[in-house]
């Protein structure tokens, strides 16, 4: 595959790959790349195009955020609800351990969602761009095992379709067979 575009009418194509990776579930990371494939589209570009992604989810989450966290303060009813939240972040991320150090922080976002990581990150102490850069490199990582593997894949099967199926598949069964493995150790230790 040529890192360079080969369609000398590539922008509106990096646009539709975009668009992609900007689904704030799993699913548009394997459909982006069937797509950026189709035209053409190289690997590092790839990875440039979620990048982006990533840095426009930080400036569309951050507001987000804060505005929660200030909200949570002031409203008992937010203060319910922000409960709930870091009881749910605590659940999803209590099998990394006690640790709020970056590499504890990368590892909850490329697990769970860069979304979570930079949550974890400010209970953590982490401002705006040391926690956001944690939470990209989790899900950066995130992304190349999943871009890798769909272009392995896709040049197994020939079919984009398929391919992507195969790899959401895996996105939803592989966690609940390692947290059922995992939760099975615990019973025999």
């Amino acid at each position: 595959m040529n890192i360079a575009m080969t369609n000398p009418n590539s922008l509106p194509h990096l646009w539709k790959v975009l668009a992609i990776f900007l689904v704030p579930i799993g699913g548009g990371i394997p459909a982006g790349v069937i797509l950026a494939r189709k035209y053409g589209i190289g690997w590092p570009m790839m990875m440039f195009l979620y990048f982006i992604s990533d840095i426009i989810l930080a400036c569309v989450f951050e507001p987000l955020l804060i505005l929660f966290i200030k909200l949570g303060k002031n409203k008992p009813s937010m203060e319910r609800l922000s409960l709930a939240f870091k009881a749910m972040v605590k659940k999803t991320t209590e099998h990394y351990g006690n640790n709020t150090g970056p590499f504890a922080l990368i590892l909850i976002a490329f697990g769970v969602d860069p979304m979570t990581g930079r949550a974890v990150a400010v209970a953590a102490g982490h401002g705006f761009i040391s926690g956001w850069m944690i939470a990209i490199a989790g899900d950066m990582m995130f992304f190349t095992l999943l871009m890798v593997s769909t272009l392995w894949l896709n040049n197994l099967l020939g079919d984009g379709t398929t391919t992507t199926l195969i790899i959401l598949g895996c996105m939803v069964i592989i966690p609940i067979i390692i947290r059922r493995f995992k939760n099975r150790n615990k019973i025999i230790s």
